[in-house]
């Protein structure tokens, strides 16, 4: 019986190079943010440890309640900067650097193919758009990470997704992810692995795959994974690793899945998943009586450079409507200022968008742009569970950037193919 890329991932990293149920596994790098690093950092002086397995292993990126929103926030980065500096901890970066996490460690090379990578975020399952092994966890399993170098998994099943047939007009990997979502539920993939395969997702663009993996959390999997091929490694030397340090690798043919879903892509519109529940999926085009006080554009989701791109051109020129809150967000520092060359900040700004530094501010109700009891957002984050953004009596869709940037032209939800 042949593997599927997960379990060969795992047995490759598994100490007693078997494939049990459960294993205990080398990781090749751990990290946190300025939320749950600050935990896994009180987490490793309780324990007394006093060494880490490796200072070019572990990343603390702050960017969830930075620029820091609060004294607390500014303790917490405080609290990691000088953790890093007393364990001589290499990849620590502030504001001045990293933007949101999952946009900013495969943009500077530090996620590879093959690799076995866990993080204290849920999101951390963003990486399988590279191939590699992404588990989020909790701080006390980082913590002893940091310490080890180690961590225990249970080996999940997967569920192998075969996407084929043509793509509409704007409809892109946001689309694909919120109707899968709305086809399995929110617990349709638990504790499975989303294996996204098929020739649609073969011509995706990288962006996009990093966008389906982001959310395979949110329909309860493990991770998503994507074989990686030659436009995985064009990326990854664009971020600067050498081609010597990139491995390829492809599930057998013979490899076992839990189940096999096949979906038509040619049936799917511009998606919005409606409150509360990413899994609430439906056409943009049958939410259109929805008015919106309040549009935002970013996050690990869809903040990176092809998501701004697409918003511009059907911003250009036009207006965000009168009353309305538009909010555009680049991922990284990087980002911001590839979106400044190509102008797309300029085109927002004209158009009436706030933009703001790198961060995850809104996604999670942290900062710029909380909203209040009764307010309805359109966003281009990965949940929309009450109270996500504010108050539990707001109301948050998730949709594309191209949805998001048409919305905002009209105030209410809009399918971006309506916008002439």
């Amino acid at each position: 019986m042949g593997l599927t890329l997960i379990e060969k991932i795992l047995l490759k990293h598994s100490l007693s190079k078997k494939l049990e149920d459960f294993i205990y596994a080398k990781v090749d790098f751990c990290f946190g943010n300025d939320i749950t690093a600050p935990l896994a950092v009180k987490e490793f002086n309780q324990a007394k440890f006093n060494s880490v397995f490796n200072s070019q292993k572990i990343g603390f990126i702050c960017d969830h309640f930075t620029p820091a929103r609060d004294l607390k926030a500014a303790n917490n980065v405080k609290l990691l900067k000088d953790f890093a500096d007393k364990f001589k901890i290499k990849h620590f970066y502030d504001i001045d650097v990293c933007g949101v996490e999952h946009a900013f460690l495969p943009e500077s090379g530090l996620i590879k193919p093959l690799e076995l990578i866990i993080g204290a975020d849920s999101h951390t399952c963003t990486y399988g758009a590279l191939g590699a092994a992404s588990f989020g966890v909790g701080s006390t399993d980082l913590a002893a990470a940091i310490k080890s170098g180690k961590a225990w998994f249970r080996v999940p099943e997967t569920i192998k997704f075969v996407y084929q047939g043509k793509l509409k007009p704007y409809v892109s990997g946001k689309d694909l992810i919120l109707y899968t979502i709305g086809k399995i539920g929110v617990d349709g993939a638990l504790y499975k692995v989303m294996e996204f395969s098929g020739p649609v997702i073969r011509n995706l663009a990288i962006d996009d795959r990093f966008t389906m993996c982001n959310m395979a959390i949110e329909a309860g999997g493990k991770t998503g994974i994507i074989e990686p091929d030659e436009k995985t490694v064009k990326y990854l030397k664009g971020a600067g690793v050498k081609a010597k340090d990139i491995k390829l690798e492809k599930s057998d043919s013979d490899a076992k899945y839990s189940k096999i879903i096949k979906i038509d892509v040619s049936k799917i519109k511009p998606q919005v998943a409606c409150p509360h529940l990413p899994s609430n999926a439906k056409s943009a085009a049958s939410c259109s009586k929805v008015k919106l006080d309040q549009v935002v554009i970013g996050s690990c989701t869809n903040g990176r450079l092809s998501d701004l791109a697409i918003a511009a051109k059907i911003l250009k020129g036009k207006k965000v409507k009168k009353g309305l809150r538009a909010i555009v967000i680049p991922a990284t520092p990087k980002i911001y200022s590839q979106a400044e060359k190509a102008k797309y900040l300029e085109i927002f700004a004209e158009a009436g968008f706030m933009i703001s530094p790198a961060t995850c501010g809104p996604c999670l109700g942290g900062h710029t742009g909380i909203l209040d009891k009764g307010e309805v957002a359109l966003a281009t984050t990965n949940r929309n569970f009450i109270g996500r953004m504010g108050d539990p009596g707001s109301f948050v869709y998730l949709s594309s950037p191209a949805v998001a940037a048409a919305s905002a032209i009209t105030g209410r939800i809009t399918d971006p193919n309506d916008i002439s």
